[in-house]
């Protein structure tokens, strides 16, 4: 038994006011799965983005003594 027999024979059982709910519910998930379909066919594919691409880009002059205690920081330090 397929899914189209199974819903057919539940929905027979129904009442008449569970059917127009059942239909109403229907009419949603029918438009909010085309809008969901639209709304991934509009979105851009995501660029991926390259490690290393600017390495060496940025290369700042550093003095002989950039790695030697801050005097500011000595009381700190010690």
């Amino acid at each position: 038994m397929n899914i189209d027999t199974k819903i057919l024979q539940t929905v027979s059982k129904m009442p008449q006011s569970l059917k127009v709910e059942l239909l109403h519910y229907a009419k949603y998930l029918i438009e909010n799965h085309a809008q969901e379909s639209l709304s991934k066919q509009e979105e851009e594919p995501v660029k991926k983005r390259r490690s290393g691409i600017l390495e060496g880009t940025f290369v700042l002059p550093l003095c002989d003594d950039f790695d030697e205690p801050i005097e500011d920081f000595k009381e700190y330090m010690e």
